[in-house]
């Protein structure tokens, strides 16, 4: 499934370069004034479309496709959660730095899932018991941590709660500044070591490169250490999170 959902994302990349290298993004502004670019819609299309050509057949939850009732949604056993275009303010900077993500969940846990950076072109990919993966290749987390604590966050989001949560371990620490779910992945692959994220995200933002984590030999927690746990509530507003090893 894997190999399926890798070619998929690398479809959805391919719709997002098009319109990323061209001079009409389109960007508008959804109800939580977040922005949406038709490099999103494009996306979203190609991946629903592929979706549902597959053998196996799940139902689909996508940020642009998310007007799903509760009373449906909170019985499926297994379904697709997807973000087109994770990181649309780093698109619109044009920083490279955002990415295509489709995850399985399955009784609220990401067991499968692929994070596309196609300006990188760095594919993630991870399965729950199989391992993870960069372009093919096996990542895991970085088994000792450094003196100084590598703490990914984000570009476009600073919060101050951070800051102060990180002041709070009394542990010397340096920032590396990264955009979407690339944070989640760079934990992933020991470039970092720590994503304390004190701020609101949405299920579709984390649950690809959350997969890839826990594959990793990592994990992502709310801050009363229980693990993030997908489709358990109407909204699909996350908890404040730590990604570590």
């Amino acid at each position: 499934m894997l190999k399926d959902l890798e070619t998929i994302a690398r479809d959805a990349g391919a719709a997002i370069m098009e319109i990323y290298n061209s001079d009409d993004f389109d960007v508008q502004l959804k109800g939580d004034d977040s922005p949406l670019t038709k490099a999103d819609l494009a996306a979203h299309h190609v991946i629903v479309d592929g979706l549902s050509k597959l053998s196996v057949q799940y139902p689909i939850i996508s940020e642009e496709s998310a007007d799903i009732d509760w009373d449906l949604r909170r019985h499926w056993h297994r379904y697709w959660l997807v973000d087109p275009l994770d990181g649309t303010k780093e698109f619109i900077k044009r920083n490279g730095e955002f990415t295509v993500n489709i995850a399985l969940i399955e009784n609220g846990e990401a067991i499968c899932g692929v994070v596309y950076a196609p300006v990188l072109d760095a594919m993630y990919t991870g399965e729950r018991d199989k391992g993870a993966f960069l372009n093919g290749q096996p990542i895991q987390v970085q088994s000792e941590p450094p003196a100084t604590l590598r703490v990914v966050g984000s570009r476009s989001h600073p919060s101050p709660e951070t800051i102060d949560w990180l002041d709070a371990l009394g542990k010397p620490y340096e920032m590396v500044p990264m955009g979407s779910s690339l944070k989640i992945c760079l934990v992933a692959e020991g470039k970092a070591d720590i994503y304390p994220r004190l701020g609101p995200t949405s299920e579709w933002d984390t649950a690809a490169a959350h997969a890839v984590l826990n594959a990793a030999g990592g994990s992502l927690t709310t801050l009363d250490e229980q693990p993030l746990r997908y489709n358990q509530k109407s909204s699909f507003l996350n908890p404040h999170f730590i990604a570590r090893p």
